[in-house]
């Protein structure tokens, strides 16, 4: 009976105190909350590119600043123009707070990271609940020197394939393309043979855009590598294996009969995709989960159209390969010059923090449940009659997501339109066909510096060859121009 008493007034002391720590905490919570709301906002202006053609309003801006007491101020920028406007802000030292980074900026921005310009925030992440979750082999690929100084978007490793009309194959009796021959006997069919059905010669094959990504795609199944690959015990350049010549010879032939829209190189992609949803093309090449989009402006135009996605293109070798990417789309990076205090950049990381929650990533993803989404079999969905307002109001956002479902815990897609839950299923397919880039994680400090020369000295040299404005013997002394140009080091120091 004593023992028994002993035990009880020892578990009312502790279960009265966890109440009184219980209640502290509430009561700090409560006390840390009013002491945000009554701080003065913290301003962070931000730079990012617009996939879409309009602006979009504040509608959602104004719900997150709400929920993290700041002001923001985005300087949106079409993406066809990001770069430009990204250099100018360097030059002329007006830089945001922050600003997104692609592959190849971070490449040009390595040196003034070395030169401590830009905020290393690999140390401060394991002080953020939400942050410190990030992937850490994905930060890797991020890292100059070894060191974070981004936060990533999160992308899974291949996403691309076909999005085309399925209604323009099943009238000529065409199957899903199976390997390059047959995907090449599609665009003929859908320039030559009228798929729509209207006696006129108004359709071609393929849309593409003033970047090598759709022939890139070609030179993949064709077995070229994925930017650079080994060959004869070294590593070199794509454009120098035979693979990346035959998928050139293939792609000029597309616009030698004009199965590709002409003005490929001067297209953006906003106007690329312009083409299929308006049914001028017929095959897009790039990431399937864009066909719910594509699809709901083309049914806007013609009610009967009908889109698919596929993904499975074998190359001569009876082999399918797929690009991938080291994890991520994008970065956002914060220059010192903008933001001149730790505690500064603590407030920015807190606003990004923020974005990493379930809740933060789905207001920022999805919008206003109820509104916006609805959630389905634990997934989110478009509410269709607002699509609209989705569309115009939430789907600018993305460049700003920090991380992925797995690590920020957003809902992934339900989605009604089939051609899109597809997309997503072709996606871990693809996983199986990876061709990993093997400079991903190595430096070249050339590559750094010269990498916007290089690159447009052949993505040119490629174009020029598909329009006959080069042979080979031109395209041969493009590649002499670009060794002479810091090529030579670059494969030098990727080798070293």
């Amino acid at each position: 009976m004593k023992k028994r008493s002993i035990v009880f007034l020892f578990c009312c002391i502790i279960l009265t105190g966890g109440l009184l720590l219980g209640c502290a905490e509430q009561e700090s919570n409560s006390e840390n909350k009013q002491a945000a709301s009554d701080s003065e906002p913290q301003g962070i202006s931000i730079m990012l590119n617009l996939h879409v053609p309009e602006v979009p309003n504040e509608r959602l801006e104004e719900l997150i600043e709400e929920e993290t007491n700041t002001e923001l101020d985005i300087k949106w920028v079409p993406d066809n123009n990001y770069a430009e406007s990204l250099n100018t802000a360097i030059a002329t030292n007006n830089l945001p707070d922050v600003f997104l980074l692609k592959d190849v900026t971070l490449d040009q921005q390595k040196d003034a990271i070395r030169d401590d310009q830009y905020w290393e925030i690999g140390p401060y992440l394991d002080d953020y609940p939400n942050l410190s979750r990030l992937n850490k082999d994905i930060l890797k690929n991020t890292a100059v020197d070894g060191k974070i100084y981004t936060l990533y978007a999160g992308r899974p490793l291949s996403r691309q394939g076909l999005i085309y009309r399925k209604d323009w194959a099943d009238n000529l009796g065409l199957d899903a393309p199976g390997n390059l021959d047959e995907l090449y006997e599609m665009m003929r069919a859908f320039t030559e043979d009228d798929p729509d059905g209207n006696g006129k010669d108004d359709t071609i094959g393929l849309t593409d855009r003033e970047i090598l990504g759709t022939f890139e795609n070609f030179a993949t199944w064709h077995g070229a590598p994925n930017n650079w690959g080994e060959k004869d015990g070294q590593l070199l350049p794509q454009f120098m294996f035979p693979e990346y010549r035959e998928a050139m010879d293939y792609f000029k032939q597309l616009f030698d009969n004009g199965y590709i829209n002409k003005d490929a190189p001067v297209t953006s992609k906003v106007d690329q995709q312009e083409l299929l949803k308006n049914g001028t093309a017929g095959v897009y090449i790039g990431t399937m989960g864009d066909v719910e989009a594509m699809y709901q402006d083309a049914l806007a135009i013609n009610p009967d159209v009908v889109f698919d996605v596929h993904h499975y293109i074998e190359g001569p070798d009876g082999e399918y390969r797929t690009r991938a990417i080291p994890g991520y789309g994008s970065m956002l990076i914060f220059p010192k010059a903008a933001v001149d205090t730790e505690e500064k950049l603590q407030g920015i990381l807190s606003f990004f923090d923020y974005l990493m929650t379930p809740e933060g990533a789905n207001l920022l993803l999805w919008g206003v449940e109820g509104e916006h989404y609805e959630v389905i079999d634990g997934k989110g969905k478009v509410i269709e009659e607002n699509r609209e307002a989705f569309n115009r109001e939430i789907l600018p956002y993305t460049s700003l997501e920090i991380g992925e479902p797995d690590t920020n815990g957003r809902y992934t897609g339900f989605f009604d339109y089939e051609p899109r839950t597809k997309a997503d299923e072709l996606y871990m397919d693809n996983n199986d066909y990876l061709v990993h880039d093997p400079t991903a994680s190595l430096e070249s400090e050339t590559w750094a510096a010269q990498s916007e020369t290089l690159t447009q000295i052949m993505t040119d040299a490629t174009y020029q060859y598909f329009l006959g404005q080069i042979d080979n013997d031109g395209f041969d002394q493009a590649i002499e121009k670009w060794k002479e140009a810091g090529g030579t080091q670059v494969i030098e120091e990727y080798n070293q």
